[in-house]
């Protein structure tokens, strides 16, 4: 049985994630900071197959739970999906609103948080030669996303991946996706935004959760590939 970690797992690209691992034959960590209704219930309904973690990955004492609750049950992981993230929407022209809390909180979540986890669960997938995916965005490939600081993060992340990606051994791989618009929770006011992406990329409509989780998947079985960032977004990065 091949087991995956999944952080942010309970909505969106996360909760996709998770189900398309399930499907997969995955038995999968999932974690959240707030929604743990949601978490729970997800594990109540799932035969076994996901297993349910509050957790703030920017929290010490919460990843050294999980870390410790993963390695009591299952004692390693095949796959470790970084997805947890934050952002706040703030023109980019608004210098001012971008403040040093903001970038602080953003950087600490998005790229800290996947910093930490890589580093601290790289052992439990040494020993599995496991696969990490790190969930990032064409915000940090091209100048647009929610806000600086949150662009700025994920281009961070994306090259992060291929530092750990060189220097990570016993087979551990590292590479990350980088969506576009996808219609999660989060993205679900953004109308102008939509229209724009169904106007100018090629394949004329936002992204779904499913379509990020299916290239994730794609990544895992792809065994022979590490330190890549793949573009998610129905080619608006081409425009």
């Amino acid at each position: 049985m091949k087991t995956a970690l999944v952080t942010g797992g309970t909505s969106g690209i996360g909760l996709a994630t998770v189900e398309a691992l399930v499907a997969k034959g995955y038995t999968v960590y999932a974690t959240s900071v707030r929604s743990a209704q949601a978490g729970l219930e997800m594990e109540e309904s799932s035969n076994g197959a996901i297993r349910y973690v509050q957790a703030d990955v920017t929290d010490k004492e919460h990843r050294n739970n999980l870390y410790e609750v993963i390695e009591n049950e299952v004692s390693g992981l095949d796959v470790l999906v970084n997805n947890a993230g934050y952002t706040k929407v703030i023109p980019h022209r608004d210098l001012e609103g971008a403040s040093d809390d903001v970038w602080a909180k953003i950087l600490d979540t998005n790229l800290m948080g996947t910093w930490w986890m890589c580093k601290e669960f790289y052992p439990l997938l040494g020993a599995n030669g496991g696969c990490i995916i790190n969930v990032t965005s064409i915000a940090g490939i091209r100048p647009t996303g929610s806000s600086i600081p949150y662009a700025v993060s994920k281009a961070a992340i994306n090259h992060l991946t291929t530092l750990l990606a060189a220097s990570f051994e016993n087979g551990v791989r590292v590479n990350a996706v980088a969506p576009g618009l996808i219609d999660t929770p989060w993205t679900k006011d953004w109308e102008q935004i939509r229209e724009h992406v169904g106007k100018t990329a090629p394949l004329k409509r936002s992204g779904q959760p499913k379509d990020v989780a299916t290239v994730i998947c794609s990544i895992i079985d792809a065994t022979y590939m590490t330190g890549q960032v793949i573009t998610v977004d129905g080619g608006l990065t081409l425009k």
